[in-house]
């Protein structure tokens, strides 16, 4: 398993889901991407699936999507898992995917810096990121969370692992960062196994065994 987290997060974001997947002996590597740009986190991700010594079951959560729909074409790569997360197609940003789509609440607690990265406000994400997680938690995560370079959402991918490999989506249905229409849009596009959960946008977090069921199916599922 590699495991990809979004923005205004870090590796530890997957810390509830990764020992469940060990209790199953299977390898587990959690990602630290930058959130520098899109080819930062692909190279990062590229890196670690590179070291990696059988097949891979690539994982997503949010921004992690649009990493996983560009490193995803790496020959160790089996199936793709995507958490609440964005897949864009070839030539698609994630402003390009969510155009259509009204502004989630969340994003009204973004703040920027000088140089244009980005976090959210502990409020941004104790009642819109996280907010079935309990609030010492969300606490930690405002605490830990990676600036997120703003024009990583204009970037576009160039090319789309979904089209082959197999791929499973969980939709959170309570998202505020992400809105639940869209993830359903993009499941059916990608002709993703979906699994539909009651969570806010970080079910890896509030929901873990849901989340450890949902790779463990695509473990199972993925060519051999």
């Amino acid at each position: 398993m590699v495991l990809v987290h979004g923005a205004f997060a870090d590796g530890s974001a997957w810390n509830k889901v990764i020992p469940l997947l060990q209790e199953k002996g299977l390898t587990v590597v959690s990602v630290q991407n930058p959130l520098t740009s899109l080819a930062d986190d692909v190279a990062t991700t590229r890196r670690m699936l590179d070291n990696q010594t059988g097949p891979v079951v690539l994982v997503g959560h949010s921004w992690g999507g649009v990493v996983i729909t560009e490193a995803g074409k790496h020959e160790r790569v089996k199936a793709l898992v995507y958490v609440a997360a964005f897949a864009p197609s070839e030539g698609q940003s994630v402003a390009d995917v969510s155009k259509d789509y009204p502004t989630p609440s969340g994003f009204a607690h973004i703040l920027a810096d000088k140089e244009g990265f980005l976090t959210l406000s502990l409020e941004g994400v104790s009642k819109h990121l996280a907010p079935d997680v309990p609030a010492d938690q969300t606490r930690l995560m405002a605490a830990t969370q990676t600036p997120t370079r703003g024009k990583n959402f204009e970037e576009k991918v160039t090319t789309a692992a979904w089209k082959t490999r197999p791929s499973w989506y969980v939709v959170s249905e309570q998202d505020r960062m992400l809105q639940p229409a869209l993830q359903k849009a993009m499941a059916e596009k990608i002709s993703a196994h979906v699994v539909s959960l009651p969570a806010g946008h970080t079910p890896q977090i509030s929901q873990p065994a849901e989340i450890a069921k949902v790779i463990l199916a695509a473990t199972a599922g993925a060519p051999k």
